[in-house]
């Protein structure tokens, strides 16, 4: 003869068995959803060609979302380096708009228009590239909370041709 225990015990095991599978669960390590200011701050980016990278604020501008230079690792022209007297504040020289090439760097804001999406991504912006004179469409994901992925690209037909740079949260002191 069957215990009555042992079969309403069986019975409640699959019953939470069966509920656990079916009840959906938050994927909230696999897919971070951030609030809209989340990606104000300040960040570090990364090392260019040169040796060089700077601190970039974000903050939340006229024209959406925006991005300014707000330290540079190399604030002054070396003396062996073209664009300025040595010794002198690093300034826009490359720029293609040719009045605008004596603006310093430090300030610069080099980013606008970024708009967010609802998700992780602040989208519909433009960055300015100093080093190479010219800007681009652009897109920020934050990976996590101290993480972030800028893609710089042009659109080509359907296709957005660019690269991606990625920048870390400045810790707090």
């Amino acid at each position: 003869m069957e215990n009555p225990l042992r079969r309403s015990a069986a019975v409640l095991m699959t019953a939470v068995l069966i509920t656990a599978v079916l009840t959906p669960w938050p994927a909230a390590a696999e897919d971070p959803v951030f609030h809209t200011d989340a990606v104000l701050g300040v960040w570090v980016t990364e090392i260019n060609d040169d040796g060089a990278n700077s601190h970039v604020e974000i903050f939340n501008g006229d024209n959406g979302y925006e991005c300014r230079i707000v330290w540079l690792s190399k604030p002054l022209y070396g003396d062996d380096e073209t664009g300025g007297e040595p010794g002198t504040p690093r300034l826009d020289h490359r720029n293609n708009d040719p009045a605008l090439r004596s603006r310093p760097l430090m300030g610069l804001v080099l980013a606008t228009g970024f708009e967010f999406n609802g998700k992780n991504k602040w989208e519909g912006g433009r960055i300015y590239d100093p080093e190479s004179g010219k800007t681009y469409n652009a897109k920020i994901t934050l990976k996590d909370q101290d993480t972030l992925e800028l893609f710089g690209y042009i659109k080509v037909g359907f296709a957005k041709l660019g690269r991606d740079t990625i920048w870390r949260r400045l810790a707090a002191k």
